[in-house]
């Protein structure tokens, strides 16, 4: 029962990363965070089935997912404060002009 729970938890915050993304289609810092709470999802579950069948190839690819997720999530805030110093808003409303030309 208690790798049933921790399956249901990774599906929930997954759930709320996809809800996150679908929902906020404007502030970058909240889909950055959705992007992280799927990942973490991920993550949970990958530990979980390496759990189960007793292969430690699920913890070295969770690892890995981490590692990934901190670079993305640097370079995110990164382009996210360049962003905000031009325009002086975190919204992507005008994030097409700036990107296209």
């Amino acid at each position: 029962m208690e790798r049933v729970g921790i399956l249901i938890i990774a599906g929930v915050l997954f759930g709320i990363g996809v809800m996150g993304i679908a929902y906020n289609r404007r502030n970058l810092i909240l889909i950055l965070a959705s992007i992280e709470l799927m990942l973490l999802g991920v993550n949970m579950n990958f530990i979980v089935y390496a759990g189960i069948y007793g292969n430690m190839t699920g913890q070295i690819i969770a690892l890995l997912v981490i590692t990934v997720a901190a670079a993305d999530t640097a370079i995110g805030l990164a382009i996210i404060v360049i962003y905000s110093r031009v325009t002086e808003t975190v919204e992507m409303r005008g994030m097409t002009g700036i990107l296209a030309g």
